[in-house]
């Protein structure tokens, strides 16, 4: 098997249109740094070995630097996409190809975010670097006990506290980055409730503190109240979706700085034809869920807690949520879009606890950088219109005429 994955990491290497220990500079851009709350003009950035070298106003461009002119467009740090069901390698192209160079997963079944990452790490793929879970922590596992031998012993279930562990554990020595598990069941199929509680408070304490002597955060599914409280008071790091969250919960997630990452987009693909979900069920569903969400989202920022984008989706080829809706979404929510940006780029890198390497356009951090044509604090949907991808310092998609020197 090993030999087999070294095979496909040569051959994805000898793929790569460029080696991320290129040198670029990006001249004449409008940048958006992350950092600060204005836009800065006739910015220069330089890039080598992957890494963002300098940023100067009218710097100049040594010998040896491809140019890139994106004359006078927006310049941003890369998006964060932190709930995704990656699992190939064309969908990973896609989220890239959006401009998301950096994604958390929120499980696949068999270690494919495990082995994208380390693919992304090896330079065989430009990116998205990928934050892996694995196998999700979840009641019922299904086919998903083919992902390792050791599975087999939770068949019948992972409901003790002896389970859980057991899952925590081996999902640990998988290598994984997060783990996942449930508050509430799904809402995104018709025969179950996202309001139903899954694991109690007990349950999920017990899988935080396994994860924890292992150094892993936790991110938690929770859709309903009660199973989004029991996980903020276990010490999850972050409620993903969170539609029905009461004040007490959103009083306990600010107290002990836990992330709401609501995946609003996904719930708005429920209410319209076509996307990931076309069910009538889930059509009706998502009526009630949207005010719901609309509701917790607007509370959320009012109160200060840190919200976080994800598009929840496998990125597959009939997919039609992406990061930049999620931004433009928060926006008409009531967001300030500065603050939408960061949501999508510093604040997704705290959660991730990898703001030391991206998350803003800083002297040192990995060159993770996308360009949109117009200025998105002036129109938000600019955002959704990348034309130019840098991801680990490799060009992954570019649009824009660009001249060599």
């Amino acid at each position: 098997m090993k030999k087999v994955f070294r095979a496909l990491v040569c051959l994805l290497t000898v793929l790569t249109v460029r080696a991320a220990n290129d040198r670029l500079a990006v001249i004449n851009a409008k940048l958006i740094d992350g950092e600060s709350d204005r836009v800065q003009s006739d910015v220069t950035v330089l890039i080598s070995e992957g890494k963002i070298e300098s940023v100067k106003r009218n710097g100049k461009v040594p010998k040896g630097y491809e140019t890139i002119d994106i004359a006078g467009a927006t310049l941003m740090s890369g998006f964060i996409d932190a709930h995704t069901h990656i699992r190939s390698l064309s969908s990973a192209k896609r989220a890239l190809e959006s401009g998301v160079t950096t994604v958390r997963s929120a499980s696949t079944p068999n270690y494919q975010d495990v082995n994208i990452r380390e693919l992304v790490k090896s330079g065989a793929l430009s990116g998205p670097d990928m934050v892996a879970t694995g196998v999700f922590v979840t009641p019922n596992l299904g086919e998903t006990v083919l992902a390792d031998p050791r599975l087999a012993a939770l068949m019948n279930g992972v409901n003790s506290e002896e389970e859980l562990r057991m899952l925590v554990r081996i999902n640990a020595d998988r290598g994984v980055d997060f783990i996942k598990t449930r508050g509430t069941e799904r809402a995104g199929l018709p025969n179950t409730d996202p309001r139903k509680q899954t694991y109690t408070q007990a349950q999920l304490t017990a899988i935080v503190d396994e994860a924890r002597k292992h150094n892993i955060p936790v991110m938690a599914h929770a859709h309903g109240d009660e199973g989004g409280y029991a996980a903020v008071a276990a010490g999850v790091r972050s409620i993903e979706h969170g539609t029905y969250l009461s004040e007490k919960t959103l009083k306990l997630m600010k107290q002990k700085g836990t992330y709401l990452v609501p995946t609003f987009t996904t719930v708005v693909d429920l209410t319209e034809p076509g996307g990931d979900y076309d069910n009538p069920v889930l059509f009706i569903r998502g009526q009630h869920m949207l005010s719901a969400l609309e509701k917790t989202v607007k509370r959320a920022y009012e109160m200060k807690i840190k919200i976080v984008t994800g598009a929840d989706t496998g990125y597959g080829p009939n997919s039609v949520t992406r990061v930049g809706m999620e931004i433009a979404n928060f926006v008409k929510l009531g967001m300030k879009p500065m603050d939408a940006i960061r949501s999508a780029t510093s604040v997704g890198a705290e959660l991730l606890q990898i703001s030391d390497r991206t998350g803003t356009v800083t002297v040192g951090k990995e060159a993770d950088l996308v360009v949109v044509p117009d200025n998105p604090l002036e129109d938000i949907r600019s955002v959704q219109d990348v034309v130019l991808v840098i991801s680990n310092g490799a060009i992954a998609m570019n649009r824009l005429p660009f001249r060599k020197e």
